[in-house]
């Protein structure tokens, strides 16, 4: 997780750190973190593994969302679960494409199929349409992550700051029947 005094030490984000280091974009409040939330399920989900986190906080700036939520929410989709993103994403992509397999022959591929009758040619084919309809996935789910991310960390913000303070006013209400006795 990157800290602000981390992110002005380093060397490559010098030149650009005091866009990083305004307050606003590390501060918790209402707005700032359904927006890091939905930023980083985005990134997540869009950007392959090792790149997330940065694009999560570049977006971060223009949107003011808090910047740790964004870097914490792109690890949806980390290492150990992106084949299980990467199956999901296929699944989605392919049913809501109305893709179903060995049907997905166009004009464009039966040229290619006939000039190239190699089963590298064929392989590569198959590759192709796999990514596009996996890729196409990975957006959907993306946006609908971000959309849900978006409104559960907003309830979810309320229903804790409501607990918060329904406790302080009871701490007060127990302390002022305290006094008055």
């Amino acid at each position: 997780m990157p800290t602000r005094a981390s992110m002005a030490k380093n060397k490559y984000l010098k030149p650009i750190a005091h866009r990083f280091l305004r307050s606003d974009l590390w501060h918790f409040n209402r707005r700032s973190v359904p927006r890091g939330v939905a930023l980083g399920m985005l990134a997540g989900f869009l950007v392959p593994l090792g790149g997330q986190t940065f694009v999560a906080l570049f977006l971060a700036l223009p949107m003011r969302a808090n910047v740790p939520i964004a870097a914490v929410a792109t690890f949806i989709t980390n290492p150990f679960t992106y084949p299980f993103w990467i199956a999901i994403a296929n699944q989605i992509g392919k049913s809501m494409l109305q893709v179903e397999p060995g049907t997905t022959r166009s004009t464009v591929h039966e040229v290619v199929d006939t000039q190239f009758v190699s089963e590298v040619a064929q392989w590569l084919g198959w590759l192709g349409r796999e990514a596009a309809v996996t890729f196409f996935g990975f957006a959907v789910l993306a946006i609908v992550f971000a959309a849900v991310g978006y409104v559960v960390s907003s309830f979810g913000w309320r229903w804790w700051i409501g607990r918060k303070r329904q406790a302080e006013l009871a701490k007060r209400e127990s302390e002022w029947l305290g006094d008055g006795e």
